[in-house]
């Protein structure tokens, strides 16, 4: 068992270091060693190239310590980032989805912003960077000079929220006015949004074409499109929309969808325990009416799952998708499941419970989907610079 499996195994049997000294009948000080030890020396078995994993703050320390280890960890990420290609910030920035996207073209993130506790420890676990918390609370005046800005933020009605309140401004108490204050304070070449495709709809199209004007009044030129994770080799049915912005006058083009398809039954793992869903919740609700439902899948099911989504855990006969297998023959999608259907490699770290494991992924972004998302603007902004060239030289 290598450092990471030690370390991830405590977590996820969400024990303490002393509590698991005392199952083996050792000290705290002897448990703390073998971990420091393997973690110092970067033990890994030769044929094993391991990822990193943060485990210098527990979720106490930075609950405790939160401003501290924000501030102290964002000083070290600058520094590292400071001649990436692109700089960028990660608003609304759950587990760090779009980030790892942003990262593929080159990109280094100088400062992150997110609010939930629990999605802040998984962000600093594989990232080591603690996450500023209520943007609402962000001076602009205090995030970095990047490149691109990038977040997923909460739908709201905006026009129905000004003119009920009264507010001048029509995005006033909404989280995209956030984002605005922070686009207008530093004026990034590109904007990146990520939202549910309701978004298009939503209050009746006002709150899209809210978004659109706000951001076409600082300068912006703004490109909005729905993208869907099975078009894209992703054995999941997820709609999202999509808006990038230009500050300069540049030639982009969302991805054309491959429409590769891929079988949700290539990724369901055997033999699981631990996951399954009560024989009694079975008979009383799941299968209580003979209509089909829930759906059902196994290691050769063929095409994609419904949308994943964050009440998953709360086994929803209607919406919900199950796995055939566990003790009860039907248990819910394991971890590695859930990472397959969202795009994150096998490697990366979810240190909470199941519960926030199933909210964690279901609020994240499909990573296949994104990083496509981000070579296109990757391609956008290297056209624009080699024609700023040509034109000096």
């Amino acid at each position: 068992m290598n450092t990471i499996e030690i370390v991830l195994a405590r977590k996820e049997l969400d024990l303490t270091q002393s509590q698991a000294a005392d199952i083996l009948h050792v000290s705290k000080r002897t448990w703390q060693q073998w971990e420091l030890f393997m973690i110092k020396m970067n033990y890994q078995p030769e044929s094993l190239e391991m990822k990193q994993i943060y485990t210098q703050y527990t979720p106490k320390d930075i609950k405790k310590n939160h401003e501290e280890l924000a501030l102290e960890t964002h000083k070290k990420e600058q520094e590292i980032n400071k001649n990436k290609k692109y700089k960028f910030i990660d608003l609304f920035a759950g587990i760090g989805g779009i980030r790892k996207s942003l990262e593929s073209i080159g990109g280094g993130c100088v400062f992150s912003s997110e609010i939930d506790q629990h999605a802040q420890f998984t962000y600093y676990s594989n990232y080591g960077v603690v996450p500023f918390g209520d943007i609402t609370k962000i001076n602009p005046e205090d995030v970095p000079d990047h490149d691109i800005l990038c977040g997923g933020f909460p739908c709201q009605p905006f026009s129905n929220i000004g003119k009920r309140e009264g507010f001048e401004h029509p995005t006033q108490g909404t989280m995209f006015h956030e984002v605005l204050r922070i686009v207008n304070h530093k004026k990034p070449r590109v904007v990146f949004l990520e939202n549910v495709s309701g978004l298009v709809n939503h209050d009746k199209g006002r709150t899209l074409e809210v978004i659109l004007s706000e951001l076409e009044k600082l300068g912006y030129k703004c490109h909005t499109t729905l993208l869907n994770a099975k078009d894209f080799g992703v054995p999941q049915n997820r709609n999202r929309f999509y808006l990038v912005a230009f500050l300069d006058d540049i030639d982009f083009s969302f991805p054309e969808p491959p429409m590769i398809s891929s079988d949700i039954g290539d990724y369901i793992e055997k033999g699981i325990t631990g996951f399954s869903i009560s024989e009694h919740l079975q008979k009383s609700y799941l299968f209580k009416k003979d209509d089909g439902r829930p759906v059902l899948i196994d290691e050769n099911t063929k095409g994609y799952v419904k949308t994943l989504v964050s009440t998953y855990h709360k086994i929803q006969r209607l919406t919900g998708t199950f796995v055939k297998d566990g003790e009860t023959g039907i248990r819910l999608l394991t971890k590695n499941e859930c990472k397959a259907i969202m795009g994150f490699p096998e490697d990366f770290i979810i240190p909470v419970s199941r519960t926030q494991m199933y909210r964690q992924m279901g609020n994240s972004v499909v990573i296949k989907v994104v990083s496509e998302i981000a070579k296109e603007i990757d391609k956008a902004l290297s056209k624009k610079q080699s024609k700023n060239c040509q034109k000096v030289s």
